[in-house]
């Protein structure tokens, strides 16, 4: 291993690029069982789970462990960030692009502790709440960009109104995600029974953020006609289509079923995927 990081290839820093993404997502996952058992003030201050101690006690119960195995989750992203961030820069084949993005994935895990810090210093502000996901979400993106320049995986030439189209698809996915924490901070599932809610009607605002999503799958559907025999692309935007599909099905049976912890987190794990292949079928296309 300490060889290999002496003289990293293109095989063994993308491995560290794959690692830095399944690691993003996996925050993810773990910071919505932290909300979804209401173990966000398991660990009732910051830096410290307690005023006396850096760990948590018996007295905290099973949220005190659940909050600070989350936290300590973080210290894995950090290992592999600068894992990830030493092989780029020591190997033959990086540049400064990449080197920066490198960076700024690795600056981004420490920035994401002191959001979730201000999260719990604040008693889980519904605002700053969607804050802390959104900037998970973001290195997910960021990730997927890195993965794609670290295989030198080429775009593909398209009109430039289907690339314009490409980008809107993936600017819309930022507003559903948006709304989507916005639906979230007016629903029961705050991280703690105590904690503030943003006053929003979570009835209206599920149908606007239904609303955001039915177009962004009319702007898929219309890049799939757009994209069709361009290869890639079309294989990325049916992707794409897929995935909202199965994100849909869950967001409505979720609405009905009285949002149920399992299809919560699982609806959490498919956004970081809408995320992952929005970004590529973004970095797919090129205009002609």
């Amino acid at each position: 291993m300490i060889d290999s990081f002496r003289t990293p290839d293109r095989t063994f820093v993308l491995r560290w690029a794959w690692a830095s993404l399944v690691a993003n997502t996996f925050i993810i996952v773990t910071g919505a069982v932290v909300r979804l058992t209401a173990s966000g003030l398991g660990c009732p201050t910051w830096p410290k789970c307690t005023a006396e101690s850096f760990v948590p006690h018996s007295r905290l119960g099973i949220h005190g462990v659940i909050e600070f195995g989350n936290r300590m989750i973080t210290y894995v992203l950090v290992v592999v960030a600068v894992a990830t961030l030493i092989a780029i820069w020591r190997w033959a084949g990086t540049s400064r692009g990449l080197r920066r993005l490198a960076m700024a994935l690795a600056l981004g895990i420490p920035l994401q502790g002191v959001i979730g810090g201000i999260t719990v210093l604040t008693d889980l502000n519904p605002w700053i709440v969607a804050l802390h996901l959104l900037l998970s979400l973001a290195l997910v993106s960021g990730s997927v960009l890195l993965i794609v320049r670290v295989a030198d995986i080429g775009s593909t030439s398209v009109v430039p109104w289907a690339a314009r189209l490409v980008f809107a698809i993936y600017a819309v996915t930022w507003v559903v995600l948006y709304l989507g924490t916005v639906v979230t901070g007016s629903g029961p599932h705050a991280g703690d029974l105590n904690a503030p809610r943003n006053g929003i009607d979570p009835q209206l605002m599920s149908h606007v953020h239904a609303a955001a999503v039915y177009l962004l799958v009319a702007l898929t559907l219309v890049a799939l006609w757009s994209l069709r025999g361009t290869g890639s692309p079309y294989r990325w935007a049916l992707a794409l289509l897929g995935v909202l599909v199965a994100q849909g099905a869950i967001g409505f049976i979720q609405y009905w079923t009285g949002l149920p912890i399992a299809l919560v987190a699982l609806h959490l794990l498919v956004a970081s995927l809408l995320v992952a292949v929005t970004t590529r079928l973004l970095l797919a296309v090129r205009h002609t």
